[in-house]
């Protein structure tokens, strides 16, 4: 079934993640393919940083800010929810989750075309085409989506995420670090929960080896909630002799072009993954505490040998031919 062009569209993708933004790139590009302008405005949570992560992506018009901790908690954060969508005049909106909550409020709103999932009661508020049968229901959030858009037979225009950067976010990392000597390595320490870390004394270990058998640079990159963690990690590091880049807490933008700068990644299962696989940057994920993803061919997921669990299971030697193999393979990029 095919869906006519619209007019002002509205995407609304509530999951609060880098990662789950990322993963929803394509479907996004493909949606903003099917406007009169060639671009969407989205709806999402702050901890998605989608202004800075998607500020230089041509098909994302404006980014509105969805607070369910405040001024859309409840019913009367409801009706202000609908109050702010009434306001953008949208034709179309598209919801990627199934929750009746968002569909009630574009509803409200009188947004005329209203497209989702169609799960549980949601179905009733909803008139556009199309309607997840109920095995996907609770698929994986990658595939629900794709789902939705082959049942409309909208093609997606990349076959796996694509991140844009920001050309002016290059200098001030130029500036930084430009007498860092190739190729660069990122190392990426953040982690959403506790069984996802692999901790300091590994990356340092690792960093420790790699110093023995590859020229380079290394970057700690993570947010500011490994400012602590990042901390013990170089004192481990210069206390062997070695160095490392301090790339911690930088602007989403500035990582991203960090990011596209690399030869190579490798870090725990968290949103800098997606951004590194989605800048085409080959990354080695950690994946000890969570299911491997799928969805990249940038992605090269290292986990637990057979008969093992746990992030600990990983071994450095385990890791480091990997890396290796990626950085002699990839040991092209250039801060110009």
């Amino acid at each position: 079934m095919k869906l006519a062009p619209s007019g002002r569209t509205l995407i609304i993708q509530p999951l609060p993640g880098i990662g789950d933004m990322v993963w929803h790139l394509p479907h996004l590009h493909a949606i903003a393919a099917t406007t009169v302008s060639g671009q969407i405005d989205l709806l999402t949570k702050p901890r998605s940083q989608a202004d800075r992560l998607l500020a230089a992506d041509p098909s994302v018009g404006r980014v509105l800010w969805l607070d369910r901790d405040s001024d859309h908690a409840g019913w009367r954060g409801l009706f202000r929810l609908a109050a702010l969508l009434r306001q953008r005049g949208y034709q179309r909106v598209w919801i990627l989750h199934g929750s009746a909550r968002y569909a009630l409020a574009a509803w409200l709103a009188g947004i005329p075309e209203r497209i989702g999932y169609g799960v549980g009661w949601q179905v009733a508020l909803l008139n556009g085409p199309g309607r997840l049968p109920p095995a996907l229901r609770h698929a994986h959030p990658i595939r629900r989506a794709d789902a939705l858009l082959d049942l409309l037979d909208i093609p997606r225009p990349e076959p796996e995420p694509c991140l844009r950067v920001a050309a002016e976010a290059d200098q001030p990392l130029a500036e930084r670090f430009s007498a860092w000597p190739l190729p660069w390595i990122a190392l990426g320490i953040g982690s959403s929960e506790p069984w996802k870390q692999w901790g300091a004394a590994r990356f340092a270990e690792l960093a420790l080896a790699f110093r023995h058998q590859q020229a380079g640079s290394i970057f700690i990159i993570g947010g500011p909630a490994e400012r602590a963690l990042a901390d013990e990690l170089l004192m481990q590091i210069r206390a062997t002799g070695g160095q490392a880049a301090d790339a911690v807490a930088l602007p989403l933008e500035q990582t991203a072009v960090l990011l596209a700068h690399c030869c190579a990644y490798l870090g725990n299962d968290t949103g800098v993954l997606n951004m590194a696989a989605a800048l085409q940057t080959p990354a080695l994920g950690l994946f000890g505490g969570s299911p491997p993803l799928w969805h990249s061919r940038f992605i090269h997921p290292i986990t637990p040998p057979e008969g093992e669990s746990g992030m600990a299971a990983i071994t450095v030697p385990h890791v480091l031919e990997p890396l290796l193999r990626l950085i002699q393979s990839n040991a092209h990029q250039d801060l110009a």
